[in-house]
């Protein structure tokens, strides 16, 4: 019961995230400590200029006596303190935001570090602007949001510490009805958090969206032009704002009676004190000076109470977006190593698939119970209807996705025994549309071995036929191509990313209808690449075009998630009634 209510407070949730944020803190731990030491003396200053104004009251208010020396020494001690409490707040500022961006960049990199080994699920689930939003933004507000909430509160604790010593200091009766009032003032608090809790998450979703929606206007400018798509795309951005303000506005209504609640309960404090403080003053139990002294320390008590309702959901969101970013940081990828895995060096018998099921949704499966097995050195084609399952079937191979039933062997060994990156180094890939990174030709070639030598480079660019292409450039390998390679056309992408998977060499090479989207003449250049990077490996070709396999040692056809013909070309093409026969003289015609 205990910890329940203790739940339902603030401060319990910032403890609780800023132990677990301390291990990113350790490395900056001295300048982090000086800046949370500095708000000591901060805080503590403001109850100075209050009980200043005791003596200062007494001696020249009511005594009329303007010759002592505190007329003259606490005017200038006020501007002392003042002054040395100005710079320590700037010191306490820099050092806060020096140790708060040291400290998001140490998190964005541990986090983009678990972002890259995420399996493809993950990815097939969350948008560009959730991904952007949660890795990258989520950091910020945190990481801002946690030191100056620890500035805040530190420099808040030891004010109101100081002040209250004040506001003892000259009435104890005083005293006590203006700290009660303080607690009632606090007391909404406690209920808010969970009343907006909903709608900040909300607000997260539509953030994200936001961003997503610049990311495909910036990716599918060219559809968006030729469709003339400008008032769809911008009437979705339009909808989206409009729920971004709608929820902005479902928040104020939720918090912005916070602010005047606290007023109105702090008014109840002032009146109070100012009422028994006149009984106190009549009846010569307090001075005068005492008294301006307690309301000046009361008011430089109550008045950031007064506001801490405008700032509430500014910290409720720095908060959040730090839980959400130990969501991730505690996050366990899906996909992993096992414990103590093997080291896969070069496969040399067979790779099979045995009782092979899977479903990217649970009790949907896209693969059911495939059986097939494929010696090394050969050439295995899979074909059959769209969505029919080839591609999933060889993106299981490197492990994007692990089977949900039976498994796929390696030399008899199960691959969830092998260390992934082993068995991702044996595998190189060339897909229907591939990635290139912002850069030089040579940059991205270099990504299949990067310590590999001039000769080696020069080699794989001779093989995937990008010679001639190369040596009408300017810069040559050191051409820009520009973010994705949008300077480039389909098939020196093609073959800029064959020329990385032959420098790569690994003994297994899948081909994921890489000619599907060329037209003829650069087909013609980039089969050839093919053909040469296919030289002596063990090959994988999803195809679609059915006469670029006919020369594959095994061709499997694959429908509705089953194999349902296995056999070379000659075979299945005169087999009665056969499902590769039928579709290979429907491409015909």
């Amino acid at each position: 019961m205990f910890k329940k209510l203790k739940a339902k407070f603030l401060g319990l949730n910032i403890v609780v995230n800023y132990r677990k944020i301390l291990p990113y803190v350790k490395p900056y731990w001295g300048r982090a400590l000086i800046a949370v030491l500095i708000t000591i003396p901060i805080g503590s200053m403001d109850a100075v200029i209050a009980w200043a104004l005791k003596p200062y009251m007494d001696v020249v208010m009511v005594e009329k006596n303007t010759g002592g020396a505190s007329t003259f020494l606490i005017p200038i001690l006020i501007i002392v303190f003042s002054s040395i409490q100005s710079l320590l707040t700037y010191t306490a500022t820099y050092l806060n935001t020096w140790v708060g961006q040291k400290v998001a960049m140490d998190v964005k990199k541990t986090l983009f570090g678990k972002l890259m080994r995420y399996n493809a699920s993950f990815f097939d689930k969350n948008t560009s602007g959730d991904i952007i939003f949660r890795f990258n933004n989520d950091v910020d507000s945190a990481c801002s949001g946690l030191l100056n909430n620890m500035k805040l509160f530190t420099t808040r604790l030891f004010s109101s510490i100081s002040l209250i010593c004040v506001l003892f200091y000259n009435s104890w009766q005083l005293a006590i009805v203006a700290t009660l009032i303080l607690l009632g003032a606090l007391f909404p608090l406690t209920r808010v958090r969970k009343k907006i809790k909903g709608l900040m998450d909300k607000s997260v979703f539509s953030g994200s969206a936001v961003m997503t929606h610049f990311n495909e206007t910036y990716s599918g400018n060219r559809i968006i032009s030729s469709y003339n798509l400008y008032e769809y795309q911008n009437k979705r951005f339009c909808d989206t704002l409009d729920s971004v303000f709608s929820i902005g506005m479902k928040m104020v209504q939720r918090t912005g009676m916070l602010s005047p609640l606290m007023h109105f309960i702090v008014s109840f404090g002032i009146a109070a004190v100012i009422w028994l403080g006149s009984y106190l003053i009549v009846t010569a139990q307090i001075t005068s000076g005492s008294f301006v002294s307690f309301i000046a320390a009361l008011i430089m008590l109550y008045n950031p109470i007064k506001s801490i309702g405008n700032n509430f959901n500014s910290v409720q969101m720095a908060l959040m977006a730090m839980e959400r970013v130990f969501t991730n940081l505690e996050k366990v990828p899906e996909i992993m190593n096992c414990k103590n895995p093997k080291i896969l060096s070069k496969p040399t018998n067979s790779i099979e698939y045995k009782d092979v099921k899977f479903s990217y949704v649970k009790d949907k499966e896209v693969l059911k119970d495939v059986n097939l097995k494929i010696n090394i050195g050969q050439t295995i084609a899979f074909v059959g209807n769209s969505g029919g399952g080839k591609s999933t079937l060889v993106n299981l191979l490197p492990r994007f996705y692990d089977v949900t039933g039976g498994k796929i062997e390696i030399d008899g060994t199960d691959i969830k025994e092998f260390d992934i990156d082993s068995l991702r180094s044996n595998i190189a890939i060339v897909f229907q549309d591939n990635f290139l990174f912002g850069g030089t030709i040579r940059d991205n070639i270099l990504l299949g071995k990067e310590n590999a030598t001039e000769e080696e480079i020069n080699k794989a660019v001779k093989h995937a036929c990008l010679d001639e292409f190369i040596s009408g450039l300017e810069k040559g390998l050191d051409t820009q191509i520009g973010e994705r390679g949008v300077m480039l056309s389909g098939g020196q992408k093609q073959r800029i990313a064959i020329a990385r998977a032959f420098i790569k060499n690994a003994p297994i090479v899948i081909l994921d209808e890489a000619t599907s989207a060329l037209d003829n003449k650069s087909e013609a250049i980039v089969q050839q690449a093919i053909d040469n990077l296919m030289a002596d490996r063990t090959v994988f070709i999803i195809a679609h075009r059915l006469s670029t396999v006919r020369n594959a040692d095994k061709i499997v056809v694959v429908n509705y998630g089953k194999i349902v013909e296995t056999g070379s070309h000659d075979e299945l093409i005169n087999k009665e009634n056969g499902v590769y026969a039928s579709l290979y003289h429907t491409q015909l015609h």
